[in-house]
């Protein structure tokens, strides 16, 4: 308005100008025309000119109208638009979404529009005119729509994030406060309840997505496409890298990894960004902490609205362990497969459901008669021939039914022909408990059955003669006895032993007896006339014979005798064998069998005591006999514990041609037994006693160990000499004994001389020599003891280096009476010096034989000639305990 009223005021001064202007344009005209002369210049003008004057006064005044009209017109359009301009401003004004109040430098409200009236429930007649910011600060509280002070709401509406107002019915107004360069202010009110609620559900949503990847196990991350740097990364992917996601996010490879690890994510990067679906799969070689993983990744392109590639979002996960434990999977699986096809039982799987075969190893392709691998798919009756195919899958649907294990045999065809196979059939259930898989195996029994055949056989039969062994005889003179009881049927039982056995196994071998074994079974047989014959041990063999007793049975062993009279022929070479007989009868000697054959067995004993060769029937004083040495055995058993064996000692001196230049170099030591009861018990009756009950490995044991440690205690170093049983050497280890006692007693090894017997080597050859070797190198000596009564010590002499010869007393004691020992004797003194080992004669009880073995360089003598076998105190001088004295010679 005050813009109005100055144009209007001017338009005066401009048409007093324009009259100023032109009357200055005629008058000075006209003074140049003629002077001035006051009193006389109107009467003097020229009226043409007084007209002339007029009429552009007239012109000038009708311009100057016309200027003031045009001018008024001017601006009273210029009022129109100005109305106009704010009609249209105040109407935008009041149609925007939100609130706008306007103040002067006064704080008088100027402008207020109807947004804002409308957001806090004002009418346009509770404005006032004049009305400052304070007071529709104070409507507004007294309408409850404001709950800060003034102070409050100009201080935070004027901050760069303005007030949020809390109105009553849940609205959140944002109300920010500008001031104008003039004084004056602007107030804006907008409605942010939509936006603080999808702001809210953005937040919340935001704080799901990232606890849903913060929580997957794999990691994640995403980065710009255009600067490669990342912009999220989840706790797996700090877990793995050891780095905080704010570490991370902002920087690109780079900058996070080493050199090689940073190429091969950019490398793997680039691959995704090319790729035609925007999707990246890819392994490759990290490092994290100084260590080499392997990783999976994927990566995938993600675009914005105008599908344009904008982020990379990176998933990858660790798989340096599963890598390897798929590798040692893969290792296992063949390993499993290398197994299944390399076991001897045909495996094969099939599927429940439509009877296919899923797997088969390599052994069941005899089954199958194809390749596995064209097995695979097929059914049982793809396979087989109708009849067989029909019983395979009833046998199936049979073990599927029972859920079970079935196990049976049947035949099977196969390209080697009809064989027995043991099949079993298990069938695995699903996780429902419905059957599944059938898991068959088929094992080749044929053989086996065959063999558990001939077991059965060999059970109660002889491997090498085929006779019934003793079970067997034990079952038929069960059979026997149950047949003859309640009758007067007698029958008599025979325990018969081959003599001469022995001597050939160690002349002619094992092999050559044991086909004298199967003929001498054959000659049995043909003699007994059908009775039964039986192999009960090594060369002891038994019969069964019924008839008058005891005629029958003498006659029949009298028959056996006459049998075996005549040579065998084997392998070209002439055989003997005789035979002793032991004889019990029914029911005369015995209830049951195990009784009978025990008398039979007893006699046996008796007629071998007596005379090989001869027939012995049993008496009831054998059964004294048998319990006496019974008794013997258990004593000597409980001797062994009770401390009641002792050592004997006999001296062994250097064969001179009298006593006193014999030179004692060392002694045998031998055990005595002092029976509590029976007093002294010889040798030759405990000793069998030992060896045939195990007995002897126990006593052996006691005796090395006693002998060692009093030999380690005597001042001289003789030699002690210690007999070694060959049960010793065939249970036991002989070799860590003899080591551990020479440790223990601090014996010196070359003073211990151990004597063996050939039975030693008989027993076991190659064992019993591999044994030797070992005792020798622990370096004690070896004495081979009573050469010459066998059969085979010459090669065993050929076989081993003994260290000393004993030559047995049989050969010393005929010394003079027999021309034969003495060549006897002189032949083997040669044939120990030229294999360079010792000679010792054992059993020299004269003169005569001590000057016999002198003289042809025996090099040791043992006897009663030098000394009896005595406790170790009788000898003190001569281990050099005590003064010498002289020693207990026997003379008689």
């Amino acid at each position: 308005m005050a813009e109005k009223n100055w144009q209007e005021g001017s338009m005066l001064p401009i048409a007093v100008q324009a009259v100023v202007c032109l009357t200055s344009a005629v008058a000075p005209s006209r003074a140049y025309a003629g002077s001035f002369d006051p009193p006389t210049f109107l009467a003097n003008l020229d009226p043409n000119l007084i007209w002339e004057a007029l009429i552009g006064g007239i012109v000038v005044c009708a311009f100057l109208a016309a200027i003031a009209l045009w001018i008024h017109s001017a601006l009273r359009r210029s009022k129109r638009s100005q109305l106009r301009r704010n009609a249209f401003v105040s109407s935008a004004m009041n149609n925007l979404n939100q609130g706008v109040v306007m103040t002067d430098a006064q704080r008088r409200v100027i402008f207020c529009n109807d947004r804002y009236l409308d957001i806090y429930g004002l009418a346009r007649s509770d404005l006032w005119t004049g009305m400052t910011g304070y007071d529709i600060l104070g409507l507004r509280r007294k309408r409850g729509v404001l709950g800060v002070t003034d102070d409050e709401f100009y201080e935070k509406a004027a901050s760069p994030n303005g007030l949020i107002t809390e109105l009553p019915d849940g609205r959140a107004i944002l109300v920010k406060y500008f001031v104008l360069p003039n004084g004056g202010s602007v107030a804006t009110h907008l409605d942010v309840s939509e936006h603080r609620k999808l702001s809210r559900q953005l937040a919340s949503t935001k704080q799901f997505l990232e606890t849903v990847l913060d929580n997957v196990p794999a990691c994640v991350a995403a980065k710009t496409i255009e600067d490669g740097r990342y912009i999220f990364a989840n706790s797996a992917y700090e877990r793995f890298w050891g780095f905080s996601r704010d570490q991370v996010v902002g920087k690109n490879a780079r900058e996070l990894f080493d050199l090689k690890s940073a190429d091969s994510i950019e490398a793997t990067d680039r691959a995704a960004l090319l790729a035609p679906d925007g999707q990246h799969r890819n392994e490759f070689e990290v490092e994290v902490d100084q260590a080499r993983r392997m990783v999976a990744s994927i990566r995938i392109v993600v675009r914005n609205e105008s599908n344009k590639p904008e982020f990379l979002l990176v998933v990858f996960e660790d798989i340096t362990d599963r890598q390897s434990l798929s590798m040692e999977l893969e290792s296992t699986k063949k390993f499993l497969e290398l197994v299944v096809d390399n076991i001897p039982v045909a495996l094969i799987v099939e599927q429940v459901k439509d009877g296919r075969y899923l797997l088969a190893n390599r052994s069941a392709e005899t089954i199958l008669n194809r390749r596995r691998e064209e097995a695979t798919g097929l059914t049982a009756s793809d396979i087989f021939n109708a009849k067989e195919a029909k019983l395979i899958i009833a046998r199936d649907e049979a073990a599927i039914k029972k859920r079970g294990m079935i196990t049976e045999e049947h035949p099977i065809s196969t390209k080697d022909g009809l064989r027995l196979f043991l099949t079993r059939r298990a069938t695995v259930l699903n996780d429902a408990g419905e059957p599944q898989y059938l898991i068959k195996t088929h094992e080749d029994v044929t053989n086996r059955r065959q063999t558990e055949s001939r077991m059965a056989h060999m059970a109660y039969h002889d491997g090498l003669t085929d006779l019934p062994n003793r079970a067997a005889f034990l079952q038929a003179l069960t059979q026997m006895i149950e047949a003859c009881e309640g009758t007067d049927e007698e029958f008599a039982v025979l325990c018969v032993d081959l003599d001469g056995l022995k001597e050939v196994n160690d002349v002619f071998g094992h092999a050559l007896g044991d086909k004298l074994l199967i003929e001498v079974a054959q000659r049995f047989q043909d003699a007994a006339r059908g009775g039964l014959v039986a192999r009960l041990s090594g060369d002891e063999f038994g019969l069964i014979i019924d008839g008058k007793q005891p005629e029958a049975g003498l006659a029949l062993a009298q028959q056996l005798g006459e049998a075996l009279a005549a040579e065998f022929h084997i392998d070209g070479r002439a055989v003997r064998a005789g035979i002793t007989t032991g004889m019990s009868v029914f029911p005369h000697n015995g209830p049951d069998g195990a009784a009978l054959l025990a008398n039979a067995g007893a006699a046996l004993f008796r007629a071998k005591q007596k005379s090989r060769g001869t027939i012995s029937l049993y008496q009831p004083e054998m059964d004294q006999q048998i319990r006496d040495r019974r008794v013997l055995h258990q004593d000597l058993s409980k001797a062994i514990k009770n401390g009641e064996l002792s050592l004997a000692f006999q001296p062994q001196g250097i064969a001179r041609n009298s006593v006193a230049e014999s030179e004692i170099i060392g002694f045998e030591a031998l055990a005595r037994w002092q029976h509590p009861v029976r007093g002294q018990v010889s040798p030759a009756e405990f000793i069998p006693i030992a060896e045939e009950s195990g007995l002897i490995v126990e006593m052996g044991e006691w005796i090395l160990h006693e002998a060692c440690r009093e030999a380690a205690s005597w001042p001289k170093p003789l030699q002690v000499a210690v007999n070694l049983s060959p049960a010793q050497f065939m249970h036991g280890d002989v070799v860590g004994l003899v080591h551990s006692i020479l440790i223990e007693t601090g014996l010196a090894p070359g003073r211990l001389e151990l004597e063996i017997t050939e039975g030693v080597l008989i027993e076991d050859f190659d064992r019993g020599l591999a044994l030797l070797r070992r005792l020798k190198a622990l370096g004690v000596r070896i004495s081979m003891d009573d050469f010459g009564s066998g059969y085979s010590s010459l090669s065993y002499l050929q076989a081993f280096p003994f260290d000393k010869i004993k030559i047995d007393r049989a050969f010393i004691i005929n010394l003079g009476r027999n021309p034969q020992s003495a060549a006897i004797v002189r032949a083997v003194i040669d044939l120990g010096h030229g294999l360079e080992m010792s000679i010792i004669a054992e059993g020299v009880e004269t003169i005569d034989q001590l000057a016999f073995l002198a003289g042809e360089g025996c090099d040791g003598v043992q006897g009663y000639l030098l000394g009896k076998p005595l406790p170790i105190g009788q000898y003190a001088g001569l281990v050099g305990r005590a003064e010498a004295m002289e020693l207990a010679l026997k003379t008689g």
